[in-house]
């Protein structure tokens, strides 16, 4: 060997290198340190009051494919210069996810040492979860007509790109096409709510016109819902509008709403508007109701396990004739 290469290379103190860990060895570490929950625990902290955050520190295009509805995309690459505008308490519970829960356990052993104290590893990753049965959402692209309309949502921190794609995703059912569902229905589709379902089993009279802006002149005598589906679609193209020309009754309801999730009832008698709640609370809908008379009306949530029903707050209609439709 030439004196000058061997010179060149470098020398070793080998009485000072720290022998390497292996993957399984900072994986057992990462397990002493960080708690791990199943996907049933999650989902009931999902559910709780106080829910965690939860970060989805797979790569982007992962990400895209399917994933935990309440995540938001961290790369793991990139949580530590992130998290801090996800979480800004360091008490904050924080759950981690990765496919099948090796990336994220070694993630979050990596934000307790930044001092994230109540940081969780999601046992099995997104790929138990999905195995159990559990609710995931996969975000299409959207267009570049999508992208100008709802522009202005984007600008929303209440909304922005994720919560837009959560509204494409969504499903409303309205529950009369009337002076109440007219508005509601306009203002959803505008919103980008992707699937209406327009129930009604009246045609326009003209004297429903000064109200029920959902209908024009031409389309007195016509199915409500069908006007109300031209007009909605003329607004909104992406809008798929499900047409329902009935009114709700005790056999169809559960199967109506089965299939929604938000049920809007604009409907204007007592008998449908309990019919709607005790429908909805028996199959954990979340109720919007409104109702109105000249110049004054009131709209409230009922949202199963989360506070009073309707039925709750009036447990009997008032008798006949004693308040004005």
């Amino acid at each position: 060997m030439n004196p000058c290469e061997y010179s060149r290379r470098p020398r070793v103190n080998r009485g000072n290198i720290t022998p390497m860990k292996t993957l399984r060895e900072m994986l057992a570490e990462a397990r002493q340190v960080v708690p791990e929950e199943g996907p049933e625990e999650l989902q009931r902290r999902l559910k709780s009051a106080t829910p965690p955050v939860v970060i989805d520190v797979r790569d982007p295009d992962e990400y895209r494919d399917g994933h935990i509805e309440a995540a938001s995309n961290i790369s793991r690459g990139f949580l530590e210069f992130r998290v801090g505008g996800a979480v800004s308490d360091p008490k904050t519970p924080i759950v981690l996810y990765c496919q099948t829960g090796l990336r994220s356990v070694l993630a979050a052993k990596q934000l307790k040492e930044l001092g994230y104290e109540n940081v969780i590893n999601l046992g099995g990753g997104y790929q138990k979860w999905a195995q159990s049965g559990l609710p995931v959402v996969k975000d299409l692209a959207m267009t570049p007509d999508q992208i100008q309309r709802y522009s202005r949502h984007f600008l929303l921190p209440q909304v922005g790109e994720k919560g837009q794609r959560k509204l494409l995703r969504s499903r409303v059912l309205l529950i009369g096409a009337g002076g109440l569902g007219s508005p509601t229905a306009l203002y959803l589709a505008a919103a980008g709510v992707g699937t209406l379902g327009l129930m009604d089993g009246d045609v326009v009279d003209i004297t429903n016109l000064q109200r029920q802006v959902l209908h024009t002149t031409a389309d007195v005598g016509k199915p409500k819902v069908e006007s109300g589906t031209r007009t909605l679609k003329a607004l909104n193209p992406d809008v798929n509008v499900i047409t329902l020309p009935m009114r709700i009754t005790v056999d169809n309801v559960m199967d109506v709403i089965r299939d929604y999730d938000l049920v809007v009832d604009g409907s204007d008698n007592f008998e449908t508007r309990y019919l709607v709640n005790d429908a909805c609370y028996l199959a954990g809908k979340t109720n919007v109701h409104g109702s109105i008379f000249q110049f004054e009306g009131m709209a409230t949530v009922f949202a199963p396990n989360e506070g009073p029903c309707y039925r709750c707050l009036y447990p009997s209609p008032p008798p006949a004739g004693l308040v004005p439709s």
